[in-house]
């Protein structure tokens, strides 16, 4: 059984899951689709083409779905997606896709604080936390286990990689590789995210290769495609070399600069 108020607009053909709570003077569009347990709090307007899974909360005045503040949009068939048990705090934005990528998704486990806004097609993977006034503009990537801070904004086509840290007020408009801290104006890396590494369980020998890949990287005097072939003669092959090297070399607007 599902708890919807009366006092809520739910279109007819929308889709409610099980147990979802729908407050008074939610909005929800058709073609919505809402998982189980879901909780919709008053004022929150769900829009045509979003997808909200399972067990989340979307609080009140959050916009979930409109449609993207992009010119080129001409009202194609595009998705806002939500993934399961993420939480979507008071006026957050979330736009739906262009023909671009045909959708905007924000994944697992997520959290997304007030006021934060994420554009269309910006694709956001998993365990992500948005800080209060964060802006993503359109085509955003953000990968898992990131973290930005209050009032961060990020360029379009930025990609930020796993287990980063953004320090509040940052301006992004250069790729941020996996593992570090980026802030200061302007952006540089600021050192390897010890904490949040410690925190996810990676191990001490883990975490010193981290370190020295790094060192290779913002202070050998090696350009990157210089460092990151060191990197690859004289590391061993381990999943986070990996995914550090892969990054870097799939950067098509180059990755932040060291300290200045």
């Amino acid at each position: 059984m599902s708890n919807i108020s009366n006092l809520a607009y739910i279109h007819p053909d929308a889709i409610i899951g099980n147990d979802v709570t729908i407050e008074p003077f939610a909005y929800v569009e058709n073609n919505v689709e809402i998982g189980d347990g879901t909780r919709i709090m008053s004022n929150a307007n769900i829009r045509y083409g979003s997808r909200i899974g399972k067990n989340c909360v979307i609080f009140p005045s959050a916009v979930i779905g409109a449609i993207p503040q992009d010119l080129k949009f001409r009202g194609e068939e595009t998705l806002a997606i939500i993934g399961d048990n993420t939480t979507i705090r008071e006026c957050c934005t979330v736009n739906r896709g262009t023909a671009a990528k045909g959708k905007t998704v924000v994944g697992d486990n997520c959290l997304l604080m007030a006021c934060s806004h994420v554009a269309h097609d910006c694709i956001l993977k998993n365990r992500i936390i948005i800080g209060n006034a964060t802006q993503l503009a359109g085509e955003v990537e953000i990968f898992d286990n990131a973290i930005l801070s209050g009032g961060v904004l990020v360029h379009q086509f930025t990609r930020i990689g796993e287990h980063v840290m953004i320090q509040g007020g940052t301006r992004l408009g250069k790729d941020i590789p996996p593992f570090v801290i980026a802030g200061r104006e302007p952006v540089t890396y600021s050192g390897i995210n010890l904490v949040g590494l410690r925190r996810s369980g990676f191990t001490n020998e883990q975490i010193n290769q981290i370190q020295e890949i790094y060192r290779v990287i913002y202070q050998s005097g090696l350009n990157f495609s210089d460092a990151v072939k060191k990197i690859e003669q004289d590391f061993e092959r381990t999943p986070e070399m990996d995914l550090v090297v892969r990054f870097i070399k799939e950067s098509p607007r180059g990755i932040v600069r060291g300290y200045l």
